[in-house]
């Protein structure tokens, strides 16, 4: 069964810190092949159709038919065990309703049926909240980006899989990331990871953004 969802009212070309975790904060991704396919459907979803073919040729019709590539813009994200996070722009009013729905939808049916389960896999409809400065846009990022360390999953950000971090910092990318919305405050990718992980600095702005970040 598909996770609860109702059709919300975005504004156009506005950014949004997307939320959601799994039902009574259960874990969403049991093993490598969970996280890959989570990223999957989210590269079909937001990535443009040509590199989808190219580096997926044999992706269904029924999957290229949802692509949202001309009307989301992926500026981060990072997959924790029992949630995820999403930065996104959406240019259109249900552009972001759109796509969660799809994501949430199709990764639930994989999971279900990998491991024989029923029912809901996220914890009812998934929290978003407005981006309105530049000021709230980086910290966000920074915030998402943090995530496995704060989860103690990791002690180097470079060293975790499923975040589009390694991509601000000059590594190889998994998607194409519309870094340029956060990096153009920033003098370099290397000030940009500096910035991230300047702890003193992140505790000091936490309070200031701590109602973006959609967490219990």
């Amino acid at each position: 069964m598909p996770s609860k969802y109702v059709i919300r009212n975005f504004s156009e070309n506005s950014f949004h810190h997307v939320y959601n975790r799994g039902v009574e904060k259960r874990k969403i991704f049991l093993d490598q092949d969970d996280y890959a396919m989570f990223i999957y459907y989210l590269y079909i979803y937001v990535q443009p159709l040509k590199e989808i073919k190219n580096r997926y040729p044999g992706t269904p019709f029924r999957l290229l038919g949802k692509n949202l590539s001309e009307e989301i813009d992926l500026i981060a994200y990072c997959l924790m065990p029992n949630h995820f996070h999403l930065l996104l722009k959406g240019s259109k009013k249900d552009s972001i309703s759109k796509l969660l729905k799809q994501l949430t939808n199709a990764y639930t049916f994989y999971f279900n049926s990998k491991y024989d389960r029923v029912g809901s896999l996220m914890q009812g409809v998934f929290k978003s909240v407005r981006i309105v400065t530049d000021e709230q846009l980086i910290h966000v990022s920074r915030y998402i980006h943090l995530n496995p360390t704060i989860g103690f999953l990791v002690k180097n950000l470079n060293d975790y899989k499923y975040s589009s971090f390694s991509s601000y910092g000059g590594g190889k990318d998994k998607m194409k990331i519309k870094k340029d919305y956060v990096l153009e405050h920033f003098k370099s990718s290397k000030e940009y990871v500096k910035f991230v992980l300047d702890q003193e600095s992140y505790a000091k702005e936490l309070n200031k953004i701590k109602h973006l970040t959609l967490e219990d």
